[in-house]
């Protein structure tokens, strides 16, 4: 490899998940980008599972440099930070425990920043067809225009300002240390982090073929707690900068308390909210239809309607909780459930 070649390092944090290791690496030993051209750190928050016998395992297996390293449990931003530590490359790539890599992720990526030379890179996060149908219907209803705005990424039209987030997500390893790595925050620290980077004047890119797939959560609690966490954290990023904090995040919102509302109009008056019950039912029919047709799959379109009220309300109640208290109340940083997130 001439020296002039960029050095990529993976970095990956895990805590007690080291059941989805397997997939992940095996995706990245896959990769159609030469095992010369990068590195990968699996940086451990402080497992109690077989996470560092597995690894160990896998440094024997495979044709690329891969790492372990281990900390105290301290939350996956600190060991995003540890990782990059422990890394040597001039590119460092954050991909999460939960995913695997597409073949030609990595040279998409690499032969992309060899021409444009970019500051921080986002891609997006997809279903696979031998995922579960939950999980399938979870990523459709987290992806779609319908329901995020596009705001993650996997639309070229957007509702909101793009940032970056840790399951695909680059940036260089001078300006990730100039601006001083993850921050504090238990949920949303990549979107903290993202936010720096925009404001440091960096160039930042959306690199859409880079493509890794998610392993979305496999229950509704699961789920319910994520997205209750992201509208927590959505008012902990607006607090740090209200940049962070859009009209389009107040929509779930909306929805938990329009829906609450229409539930005892239906009760009172229900000559006036029957109708409007109604044009919800008819736009979760039309989503949901649309995550049929794009998944072929009418079990994801059952599931999308359970999915999608457990997204907005889930993210909604979380927001409303942390909205009342950190604005109207004034009170310190509320981090949502934590107890067996990571």
């Amino acid at each position: 490899m001439a020296t002039s070649n960029p050095i990529i390092s993976i970095v990956t944090p895990t805590y007690n998940r080291s059941d989805e290791l397997d997939h992940l690496i095996k995706s990245i030993s896959n990769q159609t980008l030469g095992n010369d051209y990068f590195e990968m750190v699996i940086s451990d928050d402080g497992s109690t599972d077989d996470t560092e016998q597995r690894i160990k395992r896998w440094i024997k297996k495979v044709g690329f440099k891969l790492k372990y390293v281990c900390q105290n449990n301290s939350g996956p931003g600190a060991a995003r930070n540890n990782g990059v530590k422990n890394s040597k490359g001039e590119l460092i790539i954050f991909i999460d425990s939960d995913c695997e890599a597409k073949k030609n992720w990595l040279k998409i990526i690499y032969d992309f920043y060899k021409e444009n030379k970019f500051d921080a890179f986002g891609g997006p996060d997809k279903s696979k067809e031998d995922f579960l149908p939950i999980q399938r219907a979870i990523d459709f209803s987290m992806t779609s225009f319908f329901t995020t705005g596009g705001m993650r990424g996997h639309n070229k039209k957007m509702l909101s300002k793009f940032y970056p987030r840790t399951h695909n997500m680059g940036v260089k390893k001078v300006l990730f240390n100039n601006l001083g790595g993850f921050g504090s925050l238990r949920h949303g620290q990549d979107i903290e982090l993202s936010n720096r980077i925009h404001k440091s004047g960096a160039k930042v890119v959306l690199l859409t073929d880079a493509i890794v797939f998610h392993r979305r959560r496999t229950t509704l609690k699961k789920f319910f707690r994520q997205v209750f966490n992201w509208g927590v954290a959505r008012i902990n990023l607006g607090k740090i900068d209200s940049d962070m904090l859009e009209v389009i995040h107040f929509v779930p919102s909306f929805f938990t308390v329009f829906s609450f509302l229409s539930i005892l109009g239906l009760i009172i008056y229900p000559a006036i909210f029957t109708p409007l019950f109604i044009l919800g039912l008819a736009a979760l029919l039309f989503t949901s239809i649309i995550g049929a047709l794009k998944t072929k799959s009418i079990i994801v379109m059952l599931l999308l309607f359970i999915v999608i009220p457990f997204q907005l309300f889930g993210y909604g109640l979380g927001f409303i909780i942390a909205f009342f208290k950190r604005f109207i109340l004034n009170q310190n940083e509320f981090t949502g459930f934590q107890k067996k997130y990571y």
